[in-house]
């Protein structure tokens, strides 16, 4: 969620030479995602590209497709595209579009996409006097799709169309959970699908100093469960941590306040990759032994390379 250019293109160019499998650029209310991945598309050689993630209401099938096809020449092959069903705030307050039905939206714009990106025409919604067009260029190659999925209806969908699936604020201990119901998903599509790469997306807030790493740690977990819509609060609800949920929401009346109290630190350790280098190292490992795949290290916007680096720096393979 980055929003000064210049540090965007400083951290793709430190993930690739320290050896990291992939870089992402988040979409919410700033930068085109897009834009910046071409731009690092043209100094980077070998790292994969993705956009981690766009959300469904600001574009339609076909400006993702074109994207989608853009970036992957530009970048030879190398790009990942990530789509999510993004959240109320998003949608409403800068879209100004109505956050209805959104794991249905976000089903039809996988698969219209993904239509597109082989070759199909757009499978048209209604009689109209145009038939539906195909992109006039096409990835030389399939470009895998991601799906940032935390609800149950949404993870299953998934397993049915995605490649890889990108959870973010998802405990650790309901990474089991959420496979099962990728399988689940998986299973009612065709025969012999594989499940979608395990890609869970981790909060990171690692710094020497105990007071600071615990301050951006809150950060990530009040925020996003004070202002950024219901899912994540209903997530962490459904999956055991009600009474933590409570705690935040008590400390914090006001979008200006970002504690989580003694009592909700637990959030913490299951949503973050926090505190000292060989702590955040250990909780990563435990995220491995819990079945992620490729799990993603998402950095804290507003802080200073420095931080910024040596986060990148504690966390490579």
């Amino acid at each position: 969620m980055e929003t000064r250019r210049p540090v965007v293109l400083h951290l793709a160019d430190r993930a690739e030479a320290l050896g990291y499998d992939a870089f992402f650029v988040a979409e919410g209310w700033g930068h085109d995602a897009g834009v910046l991945l071409a731009e690092v598309a043209t100094r980077t050689r070998r790292i994969t590209l993705g956009t981690g993630i766009l959300n469904v209401w600001g574009r339609t099938a076909a400006t993702i497709s074109m994207l989608a096809t853009s970036l992957a020449e530009v970048s030879d092959g190398r790009f990942v595209l990530g789509l999510g069903a993004g959240s109320p705030p998003l949608a409403e307050g800068f879209h100004d579009v109505e956050f209805a039905a959104p794991v249905e939206r976000l089903g039809a714009m996988t698969r219209q996409v993904r239509r597109l990106l082989d070759g199909q025409r757009l499978e048209a919604t209604a009689e109209r006097d145009n038939r539906p067009l195909r992109l006039a260029v096409t990835p030389r190659q399939p470009v895998p799709i991601h799906l940032a999925a935390l609800g149950p209806s949404s993870v299953r969908l998934a397993g049915e169309v995605a490649d890889g699936w990108a959870p973010f604020l998802l405990p650790l201990s309901g990474l089991g959970a959420g496979v099962r119901l990728l399988e689940e998903g998986a299973a009612r599509a065709e025969p012999g699908r594989t499940t979608p790469l395990i890609a869970p997306c981790i909060p990171a807030a690692v710094s020497s100093d105990q007071a600071t790493a615990l301050e951006m740690a809150s950060w990530w977990v009040a925020f996003y469960l004070t202002s950024m819509g219901p899912l994540y609060r209903q997530t962490l609800t459904r999956l055991g941590h009600r009474r933590a949920v409570e705690e935040v929401l008590a400390a914090n009346p006001t979008s200006r306040t970002f504690d989580v109290p003694e009592p909700a630190r637990v959030l913490l350790d299951e949503l973050t990759l926090w505190g000292p280098a060989e702590q955040a190292r250990e909780t990563l490992t435990r995220w491995y032994a819990a079945g992620a795949q490729m799990p993603t290290v998402v950095l804290p916007p507003g802080r200073s390379v420095e931080e910024l680096d040596h986060i990148l720096e504690t966390l490579r393979g």
